[in-house]
Parts: structure tokens; sequence; C-alpha cells
């Protein structure tokens, strides 16, 4: 598994630590897939707002499909969802 350096929760400032706040699961932690874009804001902002396009855009699948295929595709992928 490979590590990428990242900011955490409680060391975020500036505009990092707005968008944690924004990004926020109800306990306050923020998803790793989000957290490795912690060193470049502009990613962070750039990948959650396709994130949220594709999972709750316009599409001809339901929320329901995108997250059923989001599960196989992390299994397949061996990857924690």
């Amino acid at each position: 598994m490979a590590w990428i350096k990242v900011v955490p929760e409680e060391e975020a400032t500036g505009r990092l630590k707005e968008l944690y706040a924004k990004y926020a699961n109800s306990d306050g932690s923020i998803d790793n897939i989000l957290k490795i874009h912690s060193l470049n804001v502009r990613s962070l902002e750039g990948h959650f707002g396709l994130y949220a396009h594709l999972m709750r855009g316009r599409s001809e699948l339901s929320r329901v499909q995108r997250e059923m295929i989001a599960v196989v595709a992390s299994a397949l992928n061996q990857c924690h969802y």
C-alpha cells in the first residue's frame, strides 16, 4: 500500500481547514480519499466536485445503483470503501 503525506484535520489551516469543515463526516473526520489532496487544496475542491457530480448529479442511474457500482469497484480493487 502506498502512503501519501496528508495534513491531519487538527493541523489544517486557512482554506484547507474550511474545506475540511465543509466536507467532514458527521463525526468530524475526513475521508482518506479526500485527505490525500490536502497538500493541493485546488485538487481537493476539484475531486470533491467531480465526486459530487458523479454520485448526485443528473443520471439515468439511481443513487443506490451508483453506490453499488462504487462498492463493487472498491471490492475488486481490494480497497476499503
